[in-house]
């Protein structure tokens, strides 16, 4: 992967949601970038078999199979090309809003992913399985797709955890600060 595409992953906490944010770099166009976020006969190449109705109320319903993991959810923001926002939940589980986000680059485009989530979950197992899966999504844009990278997902994990740690402690420290000032 040339070194510009390596992405870059923050955590932070505020009360009880923890959000991450994954910035990846690909050498495809925006509209490239859309459509596998988009397309089904994209999506199925990277993530999972699922549509995603773009339209603000549009369903958004993803099918991991084996694994369980069902998303069925609803778009709350789209701006063509650029934004598309629905949760990352199925029915009866806590929201998790996703939002990608799509801006042009010198040698292609820049996606960001923002995950926020109840901070009891493993932000740190959710981060690494995006990063597999973005692995994915470039190999699925370069046409040459893989399977889920899982040793990739395993020192993505591993790397995480100081990370996820340190805006565990931020949030304490802050939290601390706010009930002295209180």
């Amino acid at each position: 992967m040339p070194e510009h595409a390596e992405p870059i992953t923050t955590f932070q906490r505020r009360g009880e949601i923890i959000t991450l944010r994954i910035r990846r770099d690909f050498e495809a166009s925006p509209e490239q970038l859309w459509r596998a976020l988009t397309r089904p006969e994209d999506l199925v190449q990277w993530l999972a078999p699922g549509t995603i109705a773009l339209e603000v109320g549009g369903a958004a319903q993803l099918d991991f199979g084996d694994s369980g993991i069902v998303i069925d959810s609803r778009v709350t923001a789209i701006t063509p090309g650029r934004l598309l926002e629905y949760g990352w939940s199925g029915p009866g589980e806590p929201a998790r809003p996703l939002r990608w986000e799509i801006e042009p680059t010198e040698q292609g485009a820049r996606l960001t992913l923002s995950l926020s989530q109840p901070a009891s979950e493993d932000a740190g197992r959710a981060a690494a399985g995006w990063a597999a899966h973005l692995e994915m999504l470039a190999a699925a844009l370069a046409e040459v797709p893989i399977r889920f990278p899982f040793p990739l997902f395993q020192a993505a994990r591993e790397a995480y955890r100081a990370p996820v740690a340190f805006a565990e402690a931020a949030w304490t420290l802050e939290s601390a600060a706010d009930a002295a000032v209180a």
